[in-house]
């Protein structure tokens, strides 16, 4: 159990990060969630923005480590985004596990509809890494405009035996993240992104999942990318691919302007 949680649960707590980041119009939100625990997150306003992000990050860090990422999204896409603490991360209370981490997510959806008043049909989930398998989970069960799922992987049990070929990750495996079921089950807009040199989560498995989801659907490859720098690599083609399959899901964006600094790491 202790390797478990050690293999798939990498949080870094308050205080360390950065907590007033600079750049960024945020509201500072304590939500309750399932079993008593209270989660933190940040809604990033944008002042013209036509589509909200609800963003499920990946396993390690918090979400002090994706401001600088959102400062460059809302410079190229006119959209809110809403980072959230899974419990046992940054300032939330409580334990990572995959039903909290499930719980954590429809927490935050909640408090985006009942108390931002914002239309299902103008959020998008977005999830990376870790954060896939949650949104892919989210898309299951809300409504929503789309799903966008990044350096996605099958299931915790395929990543534990790829990783410790040698131990018997099938039959302990509690936090199973059976995202291949779930994106069978699927039935709205996906794009699906994955860097062709990822050294953490392969390659196939993003592949695998486009081909397991249902139609509409999209595949964006991004040749040379690692894990975590994706948005790096693509550039501009990795706002515009965005752009445009927000566009497919009738989100009135507009034509991005070109982009005025890179991604950074």
């Amino acid at each position: 159990m202790l390797f478990e949680e050690r293999f798939i649960f990498i949080p870094v707590r308050y205080p360390e990060g950065n907590w007033e980041p600079e750049g960024v119009d945020y509201e500072e939100l304590w939500l309750p969630s399932a079993g008593g625990v209270t989660i933190h997150g940040w809604f990033c306003r944008h002042p013209e923005a036509v589509a909200t992000i609800h963003w499920s990050h990946g396993n390690t860090g918090n979400i002090t480590h994706r401001i600088e990422e959102v400062r460059i999204w809302q410079q190229y896409l006119p959209v809110n985004i809403l980072l959230y603490d899974y419990r046992g991360y940054g300032r939330s209370e409580g334990t990572p596990s995959e039903e909290g981490l499930f719980a954590d997510a429809r927490a935050s959806y909640r408090w985006l509809v009942d108390v931002k008043g914002i239309a299902p049909e103008q959020i998008v989930l977005f999830g990376r890494s870790l954060g896939s398998a949650v949104a892919c989970y989210l898309g299951t069960q809300v409504p929503h405009a789309c799903l966008v799922m990044e350096a996605g992987f099958t299931s915790a049990v395929a990543m534990g035996e790829l990783m410790f070929p040698w131990l018997p990750i099938r039959r302990f495996l509690r936090n199973r993240f059976e995202t291949d079921q779930r994106i069978r089950q699927y039935r709205g807009r996906v794009l699906i992104i994955h860097g062709t040199a990822d050294s953490v989560i392969p390659f196939e498995m993003g592949r695998k999942l486009y081909e397991l989801a249902s139609e509409p659907k999209q595949f964006f490859a991004v040749e040379g990318a690692d894990h975590t720098d994706v948005p790096i690599v693509a550039g501009e083609r990795y706002f515009r691919t965005l752009a445009e399959f927000f566009r497919s899901a009738e989100l009135p964006i507009p034509e991005p302007r070109p982009m005025m600094v890179s991604p950074a790491r």
